[in-house]
């Protein structure tokens, strides 16, 4: 079929808007098949647990969801594909630490949906409304008031609006707290100068207080530390409690990276004064979750009298903060993060994984090598070889005996600062160094392409530290001013950040070259060469055109409805890059296609080869299931063995999604 424009729709994290409280669906979500024409890929292995997850974004909501007094874990995800609210059935009360039944979906996803208790029972808020009859199928929404009162004081509307009911004062009413960030002054992307210092300000993020007065809320204003505003790093998550054990509401904020801040009340009950604030530590340092956009709730899980947190991360998962019931200089002490855990379900790994297909153990059936946002990279083993496979839990690899994990840190990411905590590994996986064995090529928040040496063997692969792959560029060196605030190495490749690094030997003369977006967003060829000892890579050549449209975003949206060079990504700074893709022959005629990432995946078929021209045209996508608000992974598997390749997608949603090639 022919390529037509088609509806994807841009979702950066300020665009959503997942408030809707219509009667949720009661549906199971652990079938196979679920998603549209696409196949939802299962552990099929009863003898694992997994960390029990959503998709991207969790925000928890514990409760006893069903009343069997025992607390279950209600999580939210407001994001494409898994959009929904989930029910983790508690089923073992006795245990601090439950394996929860897999979820079920129980309503609509939403962001900005916190739940508070008012004597003792669990209330649901969004900006501005609660949502009564939460536990039944008939959610309904209440306004409770105008958010404009509080959007108002701020230069642009906030990414996070966090409402929850608090008696404040004392006075035996529940007033309203909110919590919300302002990006104001971060800006967004491309502010760091020559020495890679950001040179934009920071996240903010301030608490209110909206006092309840005889039912009517009144606007009290931002709550203060020391005669100024409070102010976390973005998304502050306000969590009220008395974390000392003195009487009164000490404040606990997460923020929009991985830490917490403690606000102890030295005032009293009824006229709370904070001071100032103080990360959260124990005996290994300060604590920090293992992702970023952490968003915290106050609980004492295990009735032991002293509240935790419970913390949604960024990928989906839920964690158990414990506190430890001691206390250091007037400061409660912390447990680190304990991820908890589901009966397997689906096979998951992270958020916007990024999967190759390979037989990486070397035992004759094809395994999962893959990235995540997180910027790890796991080997996740075939079991059995049968069809569907069964899979053991994803593995961190390693690299120089330490785990491998590539993340921005303060200067990494385009996009500032607040993405420390991201990795976004892309890979491919092949024999770079022409040895036998299967090495890593991996790209990432970065740019930099790495090169990941197995220095173990065929079936017990073991990789070496990272090492930049090479380019003879000459006098030929591209200039990366407007992508990157740091120069590259001598010979070092570099290029769009987040777009997968293809080794193939293209032109089959039996060393591995490189299909890539190269630093301005075309697709170029990067050919293998030996000189002297050493294999390196020549300049790209831009080789690659369309027969009908050549400018694309990085969700192959249509920029450009021209032929011409093919241009996979026309925008700089933060919007470059992000291009997955995959060179193989999909339909079987024995030309090179482009599998290439959209909603789903979009199919750019090989037409011809003229005058050492590669002529694309996109048939457009595989599939009519939408699976990316950022972007989708492509790889193919022949797990049925029939002879045809078959499509394996990574969602952003950490899924994985399978569609027979028929």
């Amino acid at each position: 079929m022919k390529y037509n424009l088609f509806f994807f729709a841009l979702i950066y994290l300020a665009s959503y808007s997942c408030t809707s409280t219509e009667e949720p669906a009661a549906e199971q979500v652990n079938t196979f098949g679920s998603k549209g024409d696409l196949k939802t890929i299962l552990y099929n292995n009863d003898e694992v647990t997994a960390d029990l997850g959503v998709g991207l974004w969790a925000w928890p909501l514990p409760m006893d969801y069903d009343d069997d007094g025992d607390i279950d874990m209600v999580v939210s995800c407001p994001d494409t594909p898994f959009k929904g609210t989930y029910l983790f059935e508690n089923t073992s009360p006795d245990e601090e630490y439950p394996v929860f039944e897999p979820p079920v979906r129980i309503g609509n996803g939403s962001k900005n949906i916190q739940v508070s208790y008012v004597d003792g029972q669990p209330r649901v808020m969004l900006p501005g409304v609660e949502i009564v009859n939460f536990k039944t199928d008939n959610w309904e929404k209440k306004e409770i008031f105008s958010m404009d009162r509080i959007h108002g004081e701020l230069p642009k509307k906030p990414r996070f609006d966090q409402c929850t009911y608090v008696d404040y004062d004392g006075d035996g009413d529940a007033d309203i707290i909110i919590g919300v960030d302002n990006w104001f002054d971060y800006g967004w992307d491309n502010a760091y100068n020559d020495e890679g210092v950001w040179t934009n300000g920071p996240l903010h993020g301030y608490v209110y207080w909206m006092e309840n007065v005889d039912g009517s809320y009144v606007h009290k204003g931002r709550i203060q530390v020391e005669g100024k505003d409070l102010d976390v790093y973005g998304a502050p998550s306000p969590s009220f409690a008395d974390f000392d054990g003195d009487g009164d509401l000490d404040l606990i904020c997460g923020e929009f990276v991985d830490k917490f801040t403690y606000f102890e009340n030295i005032g009293s009950r009824n006229n709370p004064v904070y001071k100032k604030g103080q990360y959260l530590k124990n005996k290994g340092g300060i604590i920090h979750m293992d992702l970023e956009m952490i968003l915290p709730v106050a609980l004492d899980w295990n009735k032991d009298g002293h509240v935790d947190l419970i913390v949604g991360d960024e990928d989906g998962r839920v964690a158990y903060v414990k506190h430890s019931g001691q206390f250091e200089d007037g400061m409660p002490i912390f447990e680190d993060p304990y991820y908890f855990q589901q009966k397997s379900d689906l096979l998951k790994f992270g958020a916007l994984v990024t999967p190759v297909s390979v037989d990486w153990d070397g035992d004759g059936d094809e395994d999962i090598i893959a990235g995540n946002s997180a910027g790890y990279i796991s080997f996740i083993e075939n079991l059995d070889g049968q069809y569907p496979p069964k899979w053991a839990n994803p593995k961190r690899l390693e690299a120089g005996d330490e785990i491998l994990r590539i993340q921005a840190g303060d200067n990494g990411s385009i996009q500032g600062p607040c993405e420390a905590k991201w990795g976004y590994t892309t890979l491919s996986v092949a024999d770079w160094d022409m040895d036998g064995l299967l090495d890593l090529v991996v790209n990432s928040i970065w740019g930099k392409i790495l090169w990941y040496k197995n220095i173990g063997s065929a079936t017990a692969p073991k990789l070496a530290a990272a090492q930049p792959v090479k380019v003879d560029w000459g006098d030929s060196e591209p200039q990366l001013v407007d992508w990157n605030w740091w120069t590259p190495g001598p010979n070092e490749l570099s290029t769009q950040w987040r777009t997968t690094p293809y080794a193939i030997d293209w032109n089959e003369d039996g060393m591995t070259d490189l299909i890539m977006l190269d630093h301005e967003g075309y697709l170029s060829y990067f050919e293998r060469f030996k000189k002297g000892d050493q294999y390196m890579l020549a300049p790209g050549q831009r080789i690659f055109y369309a027969n009908d449209i050549s400018k694309y975003d990085s969700k192959n949206r249509v920029r450009d409805s021209i032929p011409g060079l093919l241009q996979l990504n026309v925008r700089e700074h933060g919007g470059s890059g992000r291009v997955k893709l995959m060179v193989v022959d999909y339909d079987g005629d024995g030309a090179k296609d482009l599998l290439v990432n959209s909603e789903n995946v979009n199919f750019l078929k090989n037409i011809k080869t003229e005058n050492g021209k590669v002529y694309f045209e996109n048939m457009g996508p595989l599939s009519d299931t939408k699976l990316a608000g950022h972007t989708t992974s492509p790889t193919t598997v022949d797990w049925n063995k029939d002879g045809r390749l078959d499509l394996l997608i990574g969602a952003e949603d950490g899924h994985f999604y399978y569609k027979e090639n028929k």
